[in-house]
Formats: structure tokens, C-alpha cells, sequence
């Protein structure tokens, strides 16, 4: 692919000089410059198009109408209609930084798109059939406005809609609601009424019933209505003051005083005030839905359970929207529809289980290498020997929503004012939300040689997790971070719409008083996102997984440290085995664990991998005894190049028991002992002719002895 990038100054209003750009932009067939590339500009950027043979254009505008023209351009020349990317060399560069870092920011920020878009995931889909049924729950003008379109029913939800007009096209149904369960398409409403489906809306109750506790339409009775002889004014003996439950199904859900379980909100499922927006997204979701596949899954490695445990909950605990269940304990299922592609399912899933497909982890870890640029960076700005004019190297991850929008706003408001506005010029890879961000990529760019990692979200306007979602992440990364001598380096922002001084305050702050100069180098990093190519591990997880990708960053950031801790604290995807004298070496915790970390040896010893452990808790979960303890921490001291090479470490140890017949080891003697405790009284007499206890045999003598003994009889 021939790829082109058009660097443009946007009539001046940019003070970035182009020709320093063009020379710091690497990796791409041709850079050219322009003035005011999307007037003036494109006759010759058309001409470098066809001189070049260029399929994919790189182009430094924020602005919408200059983008569609710029795509115009590349239409006519045939291009894909997503063969044209843009970068952001005003708002969030040049009206909020000097000339030299605004300058050396634009090229980072080509090379790192380019970078990017090797990686850029092949476009899928997903889709879902639905219904037109829409409940809407006691909003009579929601119900209304969208009877044209779809098939509505209002829940009175105790309500009274007797002088309501318009609801000749809706059906009212009576009842409270109790329950919400189900999904887009599938969902289910449990109703509680005091009067059943045998009223015939006579309104004997209407008149004779306590004043205020019965509704005229729908017919109901409030469940604080007093009992006594009143109800028998009911000729069809509908009245039931004890309630009655029905469930009615729907393929969306408008309950405007409802609350969802999910954070973030469900796909078909909308609570808080209705407005515009909310009835036009009911009607673009009737009669199904077909959106981009967010997700690759990889659930052969996933650590959810096995054998009806619990295990790992990373994935359900973390999604916001609903889209993630446990139908068993042992199980887990995605319902990629209701996915909203926030991430949090991937940055928290430490086998790699779930993967993000756009942007990947992959095309993160090469966009943030490349924005990273060394003493003797190839190609690139500092490769000439001019100082560097990004002094802190602070790399960003910026939400896509409103926190990005945010940051154009503050930069549109620098250029117009007189306000000082200025930030350090941060280096900013794009994330579909901050929930996408975990301690891999964190430490991933720390490994890559930043001097701090920035988490730019939306704060309490957060689409997905709420206020400030990650201050347990920076907590613990911080913690981590020094432990392994580097101090802290981590920080969450929240740009707040109309006061950027605030962020510009906090942000400078950290990036000008709270960062010293990293020991690590940048430039020198290429992450594989595996841990098994220098030591043999051989791991089923895809590369680029938590644990993995952490642990390989973790390797290189040791390379120029001196760690302060010897284990490492704040790394929720590493586990430390403790086992107590209770194990008896069943197999039990080996054959749950996932990764492969713990395995018996024929010596009667238990043996634990702590590079491999991705602290699921499957082990201590499900072990008979309740002999396993694990604890969160990443030591350094067991990891195999501290240990001359040695993976396993041994955890426990006993006395095998061999078979009194064929002298192979086959359990421990603390095993045998348990198990002829707990049944040998049942089991006594099944041998009576041999000398030894059936324990004292392995599973194939033992079965030999019984059927031996058995036809004698």
C-alpha cells in the first residue's frame, strides 16, 4: 500500500513549521505541505496522488468540511472511502502549544497513524432480529410519539390515564413493574396487579373502593388498599388484594423511572428522561439491529471456571452495558449486539479471552512506540541532532467521546481568546473509552520509554463507568510503578466542558512537577505482547493478553531499574500460591488451573508457574481442602531468569504412596489416608482374600484385584 502525508497550516492559523514536519515524518511513500491544502492545495495534492500511485492518504485537518473535501479528492481518484485518515494538528496541537512542540507533535503524530493503520482490523458485523413491540412504562406522550412506527404498550405502572388522549393506537396494560430481565429483542417485564385479567371494566370497584387506591384505566387497585368487604362489589371476582404476577415480553424498553443494573445502560433498554434522541434510537432498532463486531473471542482460554467453579469474573464484572453473562457458574456468553465497544471487558480479561478489535491492543502498543522517539530516533526528529523540543514525553490515552471533544472545544477557545491555555504537549492515542485502558497498556508505554501516562476520560459524564472510573487503576499502577523504582507516573484526567483552565492546571502540573526523567529509554521497544519467546513458556493465549503484554513490559522496564520491592504490588493479573500443610495432592487444582501453572510431580511434589499464573482464583476456589491461598503481586524472585532459568517452583510436599502390585506412585500418602477415612468403613470386605487395604492400589490393580476376587466368589 502506498501510502501519502499532506501536512497543512490552515492558512497560517498553525504554528507549525512544515518544512520541519515533513522532515520528521517517516515510514510513509511522500509527505508534502501546503498553506491551505483543502482550497488551494488540492490541484497539487491531486497530482502527488497520481505521481505516487498512492492508495491511502494521511491529512493533518480537525475540521468536518475540510475533511469532506479532502475525501471528495480521494473519491475522485478512486480511493477506498476509508482510505483517508486525518490528524489533529490544531485544537489539541498547534493553538495549544509553541511552534517547536506543536511542530514535533504533528509529525509524532503521523508516523504513530501510520503505524496504526498496519494494524487496522478488516471491518465485520454483527446483527440481531427484533420485533416492533416497545413497552414504554407511565410516559402516556412516549408512548404516543411512537405508535407510527412501532407497537406500543403502556405500562401503567399504577398510574391513571383515564383523561389521557392520544392512546387509541396503544395498549395500556395494568400492573406495577417488578422485574426486567432479558435482552434486545427477548426482554421480559414482570407485572404485580390486585386485579386480574377477568375484569370487565365495569367499574363497580372504581365507585366502592377506598378513595384514591383504585385507578379507573387501566383498572388496578394500589397494594396499601385496605381489605374488608368492598372487593365483593366485583362481579367476575377479579379482585386478588394479594397480588398477582404476570410476565409480558418486549423487544425494547422505555422506563423513564427505571434503573438498570448495567452502568453504562443496555442496548433496547432506556431509563431516565425521554427526549428526541431517545424516541429516534427506538425507531432506527425496530425490527433488528446491525452494527460493527467489536469483539474477537478467544473463549478456549478464557479462566471463567471449569468443573461448576466460579473462577475468573473479570469480563462480567467490568461490562457496563449488560452485554456479558454467566448463564452457569462455569460459563460465560457475550451478546455481541449489546456491545458498546467501551473495552472494558478486554483491559480487564487477563488471558486474552476477550480482544478489542479496533483499535487492538496491537495497533495501540505500535502507535504509542511511534509517537516515542529516542536520542536517535531513524528518521525522525531527533535524529539530526536539534534538541528535542517534547522535553517530558507524556503519552495520552484519550477517550474518543466527549473527553476528545473537550479538548478540541478548550483549543478553539485558546485561539479565540486572550486566555493563557497553553499545556505540555501530550502525546495522545485514541481509545473508545478510558475503560479500554489497563495495566498493560499502561506499562506498555512506560517500557517504551514515557516519562508518564496521562488517562484522559469524560469524568462523571462517562457513557460507560461513571465518575472518575479510573482511580482504582492509577492507584494501583502508581503502586506498581514504585515498587519498581520509577516513582509515580500515572494520572486520570476529566477535562470539564467550559473550564479548561482547570485541566490545563492539572495537567501541566503533572507533567511539569511530577515527572522525572525515566531511566528507560524510548525508541528501543517493539512489544510482542508474549512472554514465551525467550523462555520457553508455551501459553494458548493470543499475544498482546493483560498478562502477557504486562509481564513483557514489566521485563523491559527491569532492564534499567532497581526495583524497590521485590514483589511487585498493584498488578491484579500476577498470583502468589501459598499452600498449607491441609493439601493432599489431589488433582484438582491442576486440572482446573487454565494456564497451566500448577502441576503434580511423580515425587509427590506440587509445583506452581508463577509466570504463567494469571490469579483467576480457580485454584483456591475449587480445592477440597481448602489448602490454597492466593494473593495478588508480581515477585520478581520467581520468575524463571531469576532462578536460573527454572519456571516451577515447588509449593508443597508428601510422601507418594506406591501400588503394593505394580510399584507405580499413584497418591499421596495423605490422599490415601483421607480417602480411607472418609469410605473405608463402605468399602470394607470388597477384597477379603489380599493382605492389603484396596487403597494401598493404584486404579488399575485396584480394578483387577476386585474383578479377580469377584469371579472367584
Amino acid at each position: 500500500m502506498n501510502t501519502g502525508a499532506f501536512v497543512c497550516s490552515c492558512g497560517g492559523s498553525c504554528d507549525i513549521d512544515l518544512e520541519t514536519v515533513r522532515e520528521g515524518v517517516s515510514g510513509v511513500d511522500v509527505v508534502a505541505s501546503s498553506e491551505l491544502l483543502c482550497q488551494d492545495g488540492r490541484d497539487a495534492m491531486s497530482k502527488v496522488i497520481d505521481g505516487y500511485d498512492l492508495d491511502q492518504l494521511i491529512v493533518t485537518t480537525p475540521e468536518p468540511s475540510c475533511q469532506d473535501r479532502i475525501r471528495s479528492l480521494a473519491d475522485d481518484h478512486g480511493l477506498h472511502p476509508d482510505a483517508t485518515q486525518f490528524v489533529d494538528h490544531r485544537e489539541t496541537n498547534a493553538w495549544v502549544h509553541g511552534e517547536a512542540e506543536a511542530t514535533e507533535k504533528t509529525a509524532r503524530l503521523i508516523n504513530a497513524k501510520q503505524a496504526g493503520l498496519q494494524h487496522e482490523a478488516i471491518t465485520r458485523s454483527v446483527s440481531k432480529d427484533a420485533g416492533n413491540r416497545v413497552a414504554v412504562v407511565g410516559d402516556a406522550d412516549a408512548a404516543t410519539s411512537l405508535t407510527e412506527a412501532a407497537d406500543v404498550t403502556l405500562i401503567a405502572d399504577g398510574r391513571e390515564f383515564a383523561e389521557v388522549e392520544g392512546l387509541g393506537d396503544v395498549t395500556v396494560e395494568r400492573g406495577r413493574v417488578v422485574g426486567v430481565d432479558g435482552s434486545f429483542g427477548e426482554f421480559e417485564l414482570t407485572l404485580e396487579a390486585r386485579v386480574t385479567d377477568d375484569c370487565i371494566d365495569c367499574m363497580a370497584c372504581v365507585h366502592e373502593g377506598p378513595d384514591g387506591m383504585v385507578t379507573e384505566y387501566p383498572v388496578d387497585i394500589h397494594p396499601d388498599a385496605p381489605e374488608g368487604e368492598w372487593p365483593d362489589c366485583c362481579p367476575t371476582d377479579a379482585i386478588d388484594l394479594d397480588g398477582v404476577t404476570r410476565t409480558v415480553e418486549f423487544d425494547q424498553i422505555l422506563y423513564p423511572g427505571g434503573r438498570d443494573d448495567a452502568r453504562g445502560g443496555r442496548l433496547g433498554y432506556y431509563t431516565g428522561p425521554v427526549d428526541a434522541g431517545t424516541i429516534a434510537a427506538v425507531e432506527s432498532q425496530l425490527g433488528g439491529i446491525e452494527k460493527p463486531q467489536f469483539l474477537d473471542l478467544e473463549m478456549d482460554v478464557c479462566a471463567a471456571g471449569a468443573s461448576s467453579q466460579e473462577g475468573c469474573t473479570a469480563c462480567v464484572d467490568a461490562c457496563p452495558h449488560g452485554a456479558v453473562d454467566r448463564p452457569t457458574i462455569d460459563s460465560v456468553e457475550f451478546d455481541q449486539t449489546a456491545c458498546q465497544d467501551c473495552g472494558a471487558c478486554t483491559s480487564a480479561c487477563p488471558t486474552g479471552a476477550t480482544m478489542l478489535r479496533e483499535p487492538s491492543n496491537e495497533r495501540i502498543a505500535r502507535e504509542v512506540e511511534a509517537l516515542l522517539e529516542g536520542d536517535e530516533a531513524d528518521g525522525g526528529l531527533l535524529s539530526r541532532g536539534t534538541a528535542p523540543a517534547i522535553d517530558t514525553q507524556v503519552v495520552a490515552f484519550v477517550c474518543s467521546e466527549y473527553a476528545a471533544e473537550r479538548l478540541r472545544a478548550h483549543g478553539r477557545r485558546a485561539a479565540r481568546s486572550d486566555d493563557d491555555l497553553d499545556y505540555p504537549p501530550i502525546l495522545p492515542v485514541r481509545v473508545n473509552c478510558t475503560d479500554t485502558v489497563g495495566e498493560a497498556h499502561v506499562m506498555h508505554a512506560l517500557a517504551a520509554g514515557a516519562d508518564g501516562v496521562a488517562i484522559v476520560g469524560c469524568g462523571g459524564s462517562c457513557l460507560h463507568s461513571g465518575p472518575d472510573p479510573k482511580r482504582d487503576l492509577v492507584d494501583r499502577l502508581n503502586r506498581a510503578t514504585q515498587d519498581l523504582g520509577l516513582g509515580k507516573r500515572v494520572g486520570f484526567f476529566a477535562p470539564e466542558a467550559g473550564n479548561p483552565a482547570a485541566f490545563v492546571e492539572a495537567i501541566s502540573g503533572f507533567v511539569e512537577f511530577g515527572l522525572d526523567e525515566t531511566p528507560v529509554p524510548a525508541g528501543d521497544y517493539e512489544a510482542t505482547g508474549r512472554i514465551d519467546a525467550d523462555w520457553g513458556t508455551e501459553r494458548a493465549n493470543p499475544s498482546f493478553d493483560s498478562h502477557g503484554w504486562t509481564l513483557e513490559s514489566v521485563r523491559t522496564i527491569l532492564d534499567h531499574v532497581d526495583p524497590d520491592r521485590e514483589v511487585i504490588r498493584g498488578l491484579k493479573d500476577f498470583g502468589l500460591m501459598e499452600v498449607n500443610d491441609a493439601c493432599t495432592l489431589t488433582p484438582t487444582c491442576t486440572n482446573l488451573c487454565p494456564t497451566d501453572a500448577i502441576r503434580r510431580t511423580g515425587e509427590g511434589e506440587l509445583q506452581f508457574n508463577h509466570e504463567r499464573c494469571v490469579n483467576c482464583g480457580l485454584c483456591e476456589e475449587g480445592c477440597p481442602e481448602t489448602a490454597i491461598t492466593m494473593e495478588t503481586g508480581l515477585n520478581l524472585g520467581l520468575l524463571p531468569e531469576n532462578r536460573d532459568g527454572e519456571s516451577w517452583q515447588t509449593v508443597h510436599e508428601d510422601e507418594m504412596m506406591e501400588c503394593v502390585r505394580c510399584g507405580k506412585a499413584f497418591t499421596s500418602v495423605a490422599s490415601a489416608e483421607k480417602i480411607a477415612e472418609e469410605v473405608g468403613e463402605v468399602v470394607a470386605g470388597l477384597a477379603p482374600e489380599s493382605e492389603h487395604s484396596v487403597f494401598e492400589y493404584c486404579g488399575d490393580c485396584r480394578s483387577h484385584l476386585l474383578f479377580d476376587q469377584g469371579g472367584r466368589r
